[in-house]
């Protein structure tokens, strides 16, 4: 027996509303959700050519539990995200660190035919997230992988007392600044255009400063956070003026252009470079409780379900006019 369904994937390069069947005999632990707002990441342009189910950010409603399942109950709101799977038992999953194990199921390495964007989505129980009741299911569809990401970055690398700096408002930045500064960071913010001044502050930013003209920053920064789609001048970042001694810095977009760096202030001035990929589950829970609790919310766009839909919110994104998550809403 299986339920009718329809997921968004390309064909050939064209995103489709298309049929598939999924089982309706659940396993013990899985969860089927109807989805009702599923938002678009920049990841999901990455595999439309490849012909994926797309959707890594969405929130629905439980229609169906396994025979197993204990933390939810039909009626209840479900979040899915980039991480639907583990192992459990590798030295990443024991210590918490999921997202790290070998055996991980993300979106784009395997189940090609699970995404957010369709009709019903079947979860792991325990990799499934509850939404608050206070956060709406619109706003908390993109923090399923936005919120997670950026959270994931602040507090895998601040720490008390530390000035945090953010490059670019967009999907990502704006949620980075709003975090940041609710949870008592100086929040410095680097933008490409004068014009967003006024935006970062409402979001929170103690700081703006362009992008261009770096040197004014007038305290040294201890974690800048890269959210924008290009990497930034990094000779004029790297001094110690503007970037402090011991200095890390976070990359959270991946372009195609190879990461080039001066190595002689890399080196003597110590700086730690890594990229965050999104949150393991304990911390994805500990987003979305602090969301809550903060009234942090994602600025969004909402489009019909539909292939439509899908169409324009994917040419807003493209043409860099979306402000600043497209969410579709059945």
């Amino acid at each position: 027996m299986t339920i009718q369904s329809n997921v968004f994937r390309g064909i050939e390069g064209v995103v489709k509303k298309v049929p598939l069947d999924i089982p309706s005999e659940l396993g013990p632990k899985q969860v089927l959700v109807k989805i009702t707002h599923s938002s678009l990441c920049g990841t999901d342009v990455h595999y439309i050519p490849h012909s994926a189910a797309l959707g890594h950010e969405g929130v629905g409603v439980v229609e169906k539990v396994g025979s197993e399942v204990t933390q939810f109950k039909v009626g209840d709101r479900a979040g899915a995200g980039y991480l639907r799977d583990s192992c459990g038992h590798c030295d990443y999953c024991l210590r918490g660190q999921d997202i790290y194990c070998y055996e991980r199921n993300v979106f784009g390495e395997s189940d090609f035919s699970v995404g957010t964007f369709g009709d019903y989505y079947i979860g792991v129980e325990s990799y499934l997230h509850r939404i608050p009741d206070n956060l709406s299911s619109e706003h908390a569809a993109p923090l399923q992988c936005a919120g997670s990401t950026v959270y994931s970055a602040l507090i895998g690398s601040a720490k008390p007392g530390d000035r945090i700096g953010i490059i670019g408002i967009g999907g990502l930045g704006h949620l980075a600044i709003q975090f940041s500064a609710k949870m008592g960071y100086e929040t410095v913010v680097f933008s490409t255009s004068a014009d967003k001044e006024a935006e970062a502050r409402a979001f929170g930013a103690s700081e703006f400063y362009l992008l261009s003209e770096p040197e004014k920053v007038t305290k040294p920064i201890n974690v800048l956070i890269v959210t924008g789609s290009r990497y930034p001048d990094w000779a004029k970042l790297m001094k110690k003026e503007i970037l402090a001694r011991g200095a890390t810095i976070v990359c959270l977009s991946a372009p195609s252009a190879p990461i080039e760096l001066p190595s002689f202030p890399v080196f003597f001035e110590i700086y730690n470079f890594k990229s965050s990929l999104v949150a393991s589950r304990g911390i994805h829970d500990d987003m979305l409780r602090f969301a809550a609790h903060n009234e942090i919310k994602p600025v969004i766009e909402t489009f019909s379900f539909t292939e439509e839909g899908f169409a324009q919110a994917l040419e807003r994104l493209n043409s860099g006019k979306l402000r600043y998550r497209g969410v579709l809403v059945a």
